[in-house]
């Protein structure tokens, strides 16, 4: 595989984005893919390696997007290729329901080592991230026998139709697709930069957490009756934000009070993204139920749900599983993905990338008045604009215009937050300082000019 590209910087060659081959493929797609589809970059990729994308018109790309999380590990990395060329020439899917194959049971042993539950752990593959949670809500509502799930405010879980109900933003994912199941109660995230109360961080005295008992079990939702909450412990589409310490603490003493089932979604958040294997980890707190994607396999879908071998062992043959559940390809990848950010420090890396985004990020907010707030934990960090620092009035169409703007550069970013006023970053962790400041340069150069300065 051609180094060039691995460590090429961005370089826009045609007149326009997309460029001649990409618009006459755009054509073909406009005929015959429906638009419920979403397109951020409108280009066809000839070829991606590492942190940089190429497209069929030789447009050369910096992706600080990463398959919306799924790249940690970069595009096409080598020994992964590698992994799977040999596993394909062997089989690629024979149904652990029919044949046994050894990567499945050794990806579950990988994975029930290295994931934070406590104590003994079993681990069921499936094929998506939205398929793991729907999962992990079946499992917690069996092993407890109660009905009700707690999720959050700003929360995305997916796009199938128990993860419709749980994912909050509305447009575009839930509206007009109803009713959706019931048995969903949404609770306000500890979203800091906008306290749902109106409060201020320094002396709001975790008011969040203590709405739990003095004003939810009481009002919405019997605890009794609660099988699991669940929640990112950095949530995604919402936009990278961040809980206090306390009040992931605090809600695992909530859980450990009434009998609930905690349920760490860690699909976007999980591999090395956050400077830990898993964010939850930052929080010293360990869920019953982790659900992991994205990540773990470099690319070719599957998705994880781990938990404690006291829940998994209620269920009897055939409750659990699917037809291409924890394929034979991409068990083989997930593997190999492992190994490799064990062996070379993946989650160093995370925190490496983060230290130089939020220094560069905090400079750019003191210069720039639109940057409302600079948020994140490692490798996964967002901008919030906002049209005024006081009315905090969110930037909507500029912050679609930097990204734009980002884009006839080279640089593909993407954007976040139930107010769509949020950028995004999830650089590949593989990326080097020339690119990422690269990248950063094109970003600062985009917001100054948007910001009219």
């Amino acid at each position: 595989m051609s180094m060039s590209l691995r460590n090429s910087l961005p370089e826009i060659v045609t007149e326009t984005i997309p460029g001649p081959k990409s618009a006459e493929l755009l054509k073909i797609r406009k005929n015959n893919v429906t638009d419920g589809v979403g397109m951020l970059a409108p280009v066809f990729v000839d070829r991606a390696e590492g942190a940089m994308v190429q497209d069929v018109d030789g447009n050369r790309f910096l992706d600080f997007v990463a398959g919306i999380g799924v790249l940690n590990i970069g595009h096409s990395h080598p020994e992964v290729v590698e992994a799977v060329q040999k596993q394909a020439e062997r089989y690629f899917a024979p149904n652990l329901n029919v044949f046994n194959y050894a990567e499945y049971p050794k990806l579950a042993e990988k994975l029930n080592e290295i994931i934070p539950i406590e104590g003994e752990k079993e681990t069921i593959l499936v094929n998506t991230g939205a398929e793991a949670d729907e999962n992990a809500v079946k499992i917690a509502r069996r092993f407890t026998g109660r009905s009700e799930i707690i999720c959050f405010a700003g929360a995305f879980h997916g796009r199938s139709y128990m993860t419709m109900a749980m994912t909050s933003k509305c447009k575009p994912y839930k509206t007009g697709f109803g009713p959706l199941p019931q048995g969903v109660n949404r609770f306000p995230f500890p979203y800091c930069y906008r306290c749902p109360h109106g409060l201020e961080p320094d002396s709001c005295g975790m008011h969040c957490l203590k709405m739990f008992e003095e004003s939810y079990f009481l009002e919405y939702v019997d605890p009794e009756q609660v099988a699991a909450i669940i929640m990112e412990p950095v949530l995604g589409e919402g936009g990278f934000i961040a809980p206090p310490r306390e009040y992931m603490t605090g809600i695992r003493k909530l859980c450990d009070k009434y009998g609930i089932l905690l349920i760490a979604d860690e699909i976007q958040a999980g591999y090395g993204r956050t400077g830990k294997m898993f964010a939850c980890e930052h929080w010293d707190v360990r869920p019953d139920i982790v659900v992991s994607a994205k990540s773990v396999a470099g690319g070719i879908p599957v998705a994880c749900v781990t938990a404690r071998k006291d829940i998994m062992e209620i269920f009897r043959p055939g409750e659990l599983g699917g037809t291409y559940c924890g394929n034979a390809l991409a068990t083989a990848s997930a593997l190999k993905v492992l190994e490799i950010m064990e062996r070379d420090d993946y989650c160093a890396k995370g925190r490496h990338i983060g230290e130089v985004c939020m220094k560069r990020f905090l400079e750019m907010q003191k210069k720039y008045d639109i940057i409302g707030d600079v948020r994140g934990v490692g490798a996964m960090q967002a901008l919030e604009f906002v049209k005024d620092p006081v009315t905090k009035e969110p930037a909507k169409e500029e912050c679609k215009a930097i990204i734009n703007e980002c884009m006839m550069h080279g640089l593909v970013v993407l954007g976040a937050g139930v107010r769509d006023n949020c950028i995004r970053f999830l650089l590949p962790l593989v990326i080097t300082d020339e690119q990422m400041n690269a990248g950063l340069d094109i970003l600062e150069k985009a917001i100054a000019k948007i910001a009219g300065k």
